[in-house]
């Protein structure tokens, strides 16, 4: 397994992660996702070690705590052979300070983290979500304090406005504090919404990505083309209203590029998707997720080989939409943008 540096971090990570959001499988929502029990994600942590995925990503809002609960189960006896990734900001409670990037909510979520996780540190801890009310500096001098005491390692966002984490990482480097070295965001063939402002602050801040949904929402796997609809039990299907929006005319047309790819290369569609992810810049890993073992040693198979420039530029022109504001304007000018990265 390829590993690659986390933004302008000193950590390593593979390329590839794991994500535990089927585990569990609480409430019609993540039921949707998977019903992984305690014993199948034993099974699925280790046949990822014995591929090289050695990240593990949760969230204390996965199944209402559940999926952290069975990943630290799953990984005693083994945390020194990886890494522990999760979330918190969402609400844990109903409680006026259950929620948020406040000091209060901060210091209990982690310790409750890790208490369920069954581990005396985290490796990567993401601020779940943007909350605009909380003060920056509140919540870096927080994390600042988790990073000093040893119980967090590195910290990053996910789900931030441009503006949100740009102005964060502003105030950490004027204060001191730690930046934010990672971004989990939403990346796919489907909705490259992350290539207009965040991947550019990315490349430009040293900001890495990890990548959940990496296929569509469920949309990328193959089973979903012209007159062949989501079926019962997808995600796709029975919580099609969820997630984010899409044209199907674009999906069904980037659904054909993948399968000529398919022909050509002898891979999945959904390595390929995955694949075509792991070219993109300031990714640094993409998190796949299984519902079984065989859907997970299909996903290992991304990593490994790269499809060709070509190939790229085929899936790049299947999947490319219509730019907003002010990005049409500023492809009028390729001049002034000598990054080479891409602006949707």
């Amino acid at each position: 397994m390829e590993h690659r540096r986390l933004g302008s971090s000193g950590l390593r990570v593979p390329a590839l992660a794991f994500g535990t959001g089927t585990f569990g499988g609480a409430g019609d929502f993540f039921k949707a996702w998977g019903s992984t029990d305690a014993d199948g994600a034993a099974r699925l942590i280790d046949v990822c070690l014995d591929h090289g995925i050695t990240m593990f990503d949760s969230a204390d809002g996965y199944s209402s705590g559940l999926a952290e609960r069975m990943l630290g189960e799953a990984i005693r006896g083994k945390r020194n052979r990886l890494l522990v990734s999760t979330k918190v900001t969402f609400p844990t409670g109903d409680g006026a300070n259950d929620y948020g990037s406040s000091r209060i909510h901060l210091l209990e979520a982690v310790h409750a983290s890790m208490k369920r996780l069954g581990v005396d540190h985290i490796d990567l801890l993401h601020l779940h979500g943007q909350d605009h009310g909380t003060p920056v500096e509140e919540t870096l001098s927080t994390l600042d304090q988790l990073v000093r005491e040893g119980k967090v390692r590195y910290v990053g966002a996910s789900n931030f406005s441009g503006w949100h984490l740009m102005k964060s990482l502003a105030a950490a480097d004027r204060l001191g504090y730690p930046r934010h070295v990672a971004h989990q965001v939403y990346y796919s063939l489907l909705n490259r919404d992350y290539e207009w402002e965040l991947m550019p602050l990315g490349h430009d801040q040293g900001v890495g990505a990890t990548i959940w949904s990496p296929l569509g929402w469920g949309k990328l796997t193959g089973r979903i083309r012209r007159g062949q609809p989501a079926k019962p039990g997808t995600r796709a299907h029975d919580i099609a209203g969820t997630g984010p929006q899409f044209d199907e005319e674009r999906l069904y047309r980037i659904v054909d590029v993948l399968d000529n790819l398919a022909e050509e290369t002898g891979k999945t569609i959904p390595q390929i998707a995955l694949n075509w992810l792991l070219r993109r810049p300031t990714v640094a890993t993409v998190i796949v997720g299984a519902r079984n073992e065989e859907q997970l040693i299909e996903n290992t198979g991304a990593a490994g080989w790269a499809l060709t420039d070509e190939q790229v530029a085929r899936l790049d022109d299947a999947s490319t939409a219509p730019a907003p504001y002010p990005y049409w304007h500023q492809h009028g000018f390729p001049m002034l943008n000598e990054t080479g990265l891409p602006t949707g």
